[in-house]
């Protein structure tokens, strides 16, 4: 039997904590070949509450292992921990600022850091508008470490009906930088 592969992901406390449940979600659904490692950071839960009325432990129930926030010794932390990459979402403008700064002050920005110098594929889905000169800098400085900035942007070419159709075509795009195909709407030209 293979080993299932292992994506990180981090909830930090911007706005969209949608993206991140819906993420979980979609994981356990349709890909049983990957085993989910959740950091919530304490913003991080308080937004899920207020946005999707939804507690800690109906977070945690989703993922198949659970961390610390505050755990900078955890597996995560080390680059012997393989995993197929680590998606952030939804990403604050403080995590973003950390991650390019690389300082590794909780267990989900030592995560990142770790992706990084491992040269893992690293998804930061910020979340900010407009943005200012610092956010840019700091989305460039991660970029040119190997990071991608993917802000959760709603595309209409796939004509959805709803919120959740957006949502999980950002999920599902999202999912596929860390090649994971979840099998959402593709772009099938004019």
């Amino acid at each position: 039997m293979l080993a299932k592969r292992r994506l990180v992901i981090g909830i930090t406390g911007a706005t969209g904590s949608i993206y991140a449940v819906r993420m979980l979600q979609v994981l356990r659904e349709r890909a049983p070949d990957i085993e989910t490692h959740l950091v919530v950071s304490p913003s991080g839960v308080l937004n899920i509450k207020y946005e999707l009325d939804l507690d800690r432990k109906a977070v945690h129930d989703m993922a198949d292992r659970v961390y610390s926030f505050r755990d900078v010794g955890a597996t995560l932390a080390s680059g012997g921990f393989d995993t197929a990459g680590m998606v952030v979402v939804p990403c604050s403008m403080r995590t973003l600022a950390a991650v390019a700064h690389g300082f590794s002050d909780n267990l989900i920005t030592r995560a990142a850091d770790v992706t990084l110098k491992e040269r893992r594929r690293l998804v930061l889905m910020v979340r900010e508008t407009p943005l200012n000169l610092a956010h840019l800098r700091n989305m460039t400085s991660v970029t040119e470490m190997g990071g991608v900035i993917f802000p959760p942007l709603p595309a209409f070419y796939h004509h959805p009906k709803t919120i959740e159709e957006m949502v999980d075509h950002t999920v599902a795009r999202v999912l596929e930088l860390v090649n994971i195909d979840v099998q959402g709407p593709r772009w099938e030209g004019t």
